[in-house]
This record gives C-alpha cells, structure tokens and sequence, in this order.
C-alpha cells in the first residue's frame, strides 16, 4: 500500500527564481550552498540532467543515512514551476522502499514571494515500518529550498 505525505514551504523569493535554483540547477548549485550534505552532483543521462527522462545523481556526505540517490525527471512544466520526478536508485529503494515519487509545484504568492508544494507518494518493502523517515524527508526537503532561498537572496542577480 502507498503512502504519502505533504509539504509547504513559504519563501520571499520570486516561484521562477526559485524553481529555477531549487529544482532545475539543483545539481549544480546543491554542492556549493550545502556542502555539509551534498559532496557532488551530476547529470547521468539526458539533456543536463533538466529534460524529461533525465536522470540525476546526487552524491551524498554522512550526514544522511544513505550514500546516493537518482532521480528521474518524469513531468516537467518549467512556465508552472511544476515537475514529477521518480526514485531510481539509492536513497532507501531496494532496502525500505519500494517505489517513490515527489511532486513539486512552486506557487507565486501575493506579496512576490511563492509557496513550495511537495508531495511525495512511496510504497515500503513489505515488513519495513516507518519511524522518523518522513520528518527527516521533509527536514530534508525544506533545508534544499532554505539553503537555495538564502543563495538567491544573497544574489539577487543570480537565476533571473
């Protein structure tokens, strides 16, 4: 059976920027504002890692509890600031879970800030119960979007 949970994140950053530097460039900019977590990231397959059916590799420190995860970009709407993308390996598929996708829409907000919208489904392994997972996920989850808000307000130039 699959589960899901979801997320909001607000942010005084424009949903573009953000979308842009969250999710599209993620791989590169990841390495830079979040050492500490991610050591290195890149494209495996497809147009730079930003087209559907591409697949990312991000490489991770020992501040998370597995070592890398791949993510395959399935839907992507660069105007809506909206993508799916599937688990492929790594990050817990194979050992607790079975499958696992993310769904992220960036929404602009009245005051020219946005919202973040996650919503992540995944299907355990069968006798693999959940403990702290989805709090450290959305833990997770929130520090890319904070640690990528923080870049784009300490330059404003970048991602326009």
């Amino acid at each position: 059976m699959a589960s899901t949970w979801t997320l909001e994140i607000e942010s005084p950053v424009a949903a573009s920027r953000l979308f842009r530097a969250g999710v599209m460039d993620w791989h590169n900019l990841a390495p830079k504002v979040a050492p500490h977590i991610v050591a290195s990231a890149h494209p495996v397959e497809g147009a730079g890692g930003i087209g559907i059916g591409s697949v990312r590799q991000f490489n991770f420190t020992s501040a998370m509890p597995f070592s890398i995860m791949k993510e395959k970009l399935e839907f992507l709407d660069v105007e809506k600031c909206e993508c799916k993308s599937t688990l492929i390996e790594g990050g817990g598929i194979g050992t607790t879970i079975e499958t696992a996708t993310s769904h992220i829409k960036v929404e602009p907000t009245a005051n020219g800030g946005c919202v973040v919208k996650v919503e992540s489904t995944y299907k355990l392994l069968p006798g693999v119960e959940v403990k702290d997972e989805t709090a450290k996920a959305k833990d997770s989850i929130t520090n890319i979007f904070k640690g990528a808000e923080a870049y784009l307000i300490a330059n404003p130039d970048a991602y326009n």
